[in-house]
């Protein structure tokens, strides 16, 4: 049996634990700092359990730039403590935590100064190279090259004259924020943890001394409403840090704000480059991102000042402000027309200072962790590439030092689902492409995405040599991609699939409409759909493509995100605390008889 799947059995396995049994930790959240809190504390030997109120990776880590990075601003901070921890971590996905997933992409940082410029840059991404290196050990990535005007003109030959005299070339790394997230997940249920997504937390319960003591959890796909009682709880939710603590009815915890950040996709023969570009603009820092079959453009950074946090939307500001950054840059303007996807995310911004009453850790510039109340501890901020640090911190705090010590975290060196094993698959590559008539980019992309378990899509694809084929519409994957996300990967709805499974909702032009049925009944077996659901399921994803495309033609957020909500998730999300949504007298009931 293979515990890492998260199929619809697992799932209701999942939550029949919940209801049975008391854990050491029960984590509310699944981005990538839940999952990763998940992995670190059931790798201790905790019992633990996590729950998501929407898909796994639904929010800001599904949203991202998609790198992973140690951040060359805080150089210009002198945080060199911070920059190398991240950088430390960045090397750490690409060799042992994560390399199928992880990929060394080079940037180029134009230059506009002929004089001053190129040694100052030089300087600054020379620390930069330095302090990503760990003595002992073999350097992950390349060092700083020079470039200047007709060898620039050579590797980036669309980069405009008048927007560089020369560049400086480095590395970072990309990552797919939704893979590593779900990855995480079913590397802690493949060690005995406890996953259910769509699983709202409506109440945190505590007992009489008033620590907290678990929490009431509402199974929306069902109605169930059940108690699930741990010793410590640990919320990793976001944007939703204050709602998630306003749930155990305490005055402490972390202060936390959503500001937007916007990205646009554009076909990879639409910009004649060898690598990525980042820049610096008046509002933020443009990346202009090689991935697979196009480029990323990104990003935004706008205050969200609307109620709603599950669905925010790329507006037709936010699309002109990115093709107006990159049009400074490149020789061949974008417009409109070329944009053949968007998307945006909400990034948790925490807020100097915690809430009066909270006992709190500062762990880094970047994150903290706090306790909101007695058992249960509050972590916010941080990014995608030091998530394995703000898991550790988080573990670490919620045990309390002495037993911290006693069980320490062993992520430092464990290897996710389809990292075991990497490099010899890599190596027999070729072979495997033979077999199964693979060109070098769908060899790529499988082992890009799968790893080592690339191993799984084969098994199904003997099985069934039918799921070998591509998918009519989108066939840049295998019909054994599609079952495979139905019976491993968590998939409950057709957006599910076409959201993060695939990234079909942005990365080609018609948001994978016309392989939506198509996908749909092929998943439909491994799910229990029958037709009716089927037709339903196409229709709320052809609705939901509609609302964010006339979203996207609106200038403001709010006239943005009322045209999105025009579009019903089949399993809505109630808001924090929001009982009546959350199955009012039931779950009060619940709380009542817990306490």
């Amino acid at each position: 049996m293979d515990h890492s799947a998260l199929s619809p059995a697992a799932r209701a396995s999942a939550l029949a634990e919940l209801a049975e049994r008391e854990f050491d930790i029960l984590v509310i959240g699944g981005g990538v700092t839940g999952a990763g809190i998940a992995v670190d504390a059931v790798t201790r030997g905790l019992t633990t359990a996590i729950v998501e109120a929407q898909d796994w990776a639904a929010g800001t880590s599904s949203r991202s730039s998609k790198l992973a990075h140690g951040g060359l601003r805080y150089l210009l901070m002198l945080d060199f403590k911070l920059v190398h921890e991240a950088l430390t971590e960045r090397d750490r996905l690409l060799s042992t935590t994560a390399p199928h997933l992880v990929k060394p992409v080079p940037f180029l940082y134009p230059l506009t100064h002929r004089l001053w410029e190129r040694p100052y840059v030089a300087t600054g991404v020379g620390l930069y190279d330095l302090l990503a290196h760990t003595p002992g050990r073999r350097r992950a990535l390349p060092i700083q090259k020079h470039y200047f005007g007709p060898e620039l003109r050579r590797v980036f030959p669309d980069l405009k004259p008048s927007a560089a005299v020369g560049a400086v070339r480095y590395f970072d790394a990309e990552v797919d924020d939704a893979r590593l997230t779900l990855t995480l997940v079913r590397t802690a249920a493949a060690y005995g943890a406890a996953a259910a997504s769509r699983a709202e937390v409506a109440a945190i319960t505590r007992d009489q001394s008033g620590r907290v003591d678990g929490a009431v959890v509402k199974d929306l796909l069902t109605g169930q409403t059940l108690k699930v009682r741990a010793r410590q709880v640990i919320g990793a939710t976001g944007v939703w840090t204050e709602q998630t603590e306003a749930l155990a009815g305490g005055e402490g915890g972390l202060k936390v704000l959503a500001s937007k950040g916007a990205h646009i996709v554009v076909p990879k023969d639409r910009i004649n480059g060898q690598m990525g570009i980042i820049s610096r603009t008046e509002k933020s820092v443009l990346f202009i991102i090689p991935w697979e079959r196009y480029w990323l453009i990104g990003t935004t950074d706008t205050p969200w000042r609307e109620p709603r946090l599950e669905h925010p939307v790329a507006t037709s500001t936010d699309v002109d402000y990115l093709l107006e950054q990159a049009n400074y840059l490149l020789a061949r303007p974008l417009s409109r027309a070329d944009v053949i996807g968007f998307y945006a995310g909400l990034r948790p911004l925490l807020q100097p200072g915690a809430k009066e009453g909270t006992s709190s850790a500062k762990i880094s510039r970047e994150h903290t962790v706090a306790a909101a109340a007695p058992g249960l501890t509050m972590i916010a901020g941080g990014k995608l590439t030091t998530y394995r640090v703000m898991a550790e911190d988080a573990v670490d705090f919620a045990l309390g030092r002495r037993a911290a010590a006693a069980k320490p975290s062993i992520t430092k060196h464990l290897p996710l689902l389809g990292a075991e094993g990497f490099d010899a698959v890599r190596n027999n590559a070729p072979r495997l492409a033979r077999h199964y008539h693979w060109d070098r980019d769908r060899t790529l992309h499988l082992l890009g995405r799968y790893g080592s378990r690339v191993s799984d899509i084969t098994d199904l694809i003997d099985a069934d040599p039918a799921l070998g084929q591509p998918i009519a519409g989108a066939e840049h994957y295998l019909a054994a991609e599609v079952v495979y996300a139905a019976t491993h990967e968590g998939v409950i709805h057709l957006d599910d699939v076409m959201m993060s499974r695939t990234r079909l909702n942005h990365e080609v032009p018609d948001a994978g409409l016309a392989a939506s049925a198509v996908i749909a009944r092929l998943v439909a077996p491994h799910l229990g759909w029958d037709e009716r659901r089927v037709q339903a399921e196409v229709a709320g994803y052809a609705s939901r493509v509609e609302a964010e495309r006339a979203a996207a033609e609106l200038a403001s957020d709010g006239e943005a995100e009322a045209a999105r909500l025009a579009a019903a998730d089949l399993t809505p999300m109630a808001a924090p605390g929001d009982q009546t949504a959350s199955g009012g007298a039931e779950v009060a009931a619940v709380a009542e008889v817990a306490a």
